[in-house]
């Protein structure tokens, strides 16, 4: 039996997080339901009626510094973002200025197919429609 046949499917995202509570209340506004934690340090569990888990490691030293992925003239490797599957961008856009979350940028030109924002961490969702 290969490797292969035993992966089955995504189980969940670890991202770090400064601040439980402000992480908490941004991915609800996402959709996200808190299930666990937290267990010491780390983790914290959201889960998503999508099925998505996100696991919150408590560990970042700071409340705001930049992405080390996303933010610095080095690039290294890592995972770059999380995308959310969506149904409308501009049901999406309109949901995201009324919860005042600003957007980061925009993938696609007429019709915009993708919206990206920024957690308090600096962590990058794209919100697409494709």
């Amino acid at each position: 039996m290969t490797l292969r046949s035993h992966v089955h499917g995504l189980a969940h995202v670890g991202i770090r997080v400064h601040d439980l509570a402000r992480s908490r209340a941004f991915y609800e506004q996402l959709g996200f339901i808190f299930e666990w934690g937290p267990a010491g340090p780390e983790p914290v569990a959201m889960r998503h009626p999508g099925g998505l888990e996100l696991n919150f490691i408590l560990n970042a030293r700071a409340p705001s510094e930049p992405n080390i992925l996303m933010d610095t003239p080095q690039k290294h490797a890592g995972i770059t973002h999380l995308a959310l599957k969506i149904d409308d961008v501009d049901s999406v856009e309109s949901a995201l200025a009324e919860a005042g979350i600003p957007i980061s940028g925009k993938r696609g030109h007429a019709p915009v197919r993708a919206l990206f924002v920024r957690d308090p961490d600096g962590n990058v969702i794209e919100l697409a429609a494709d």
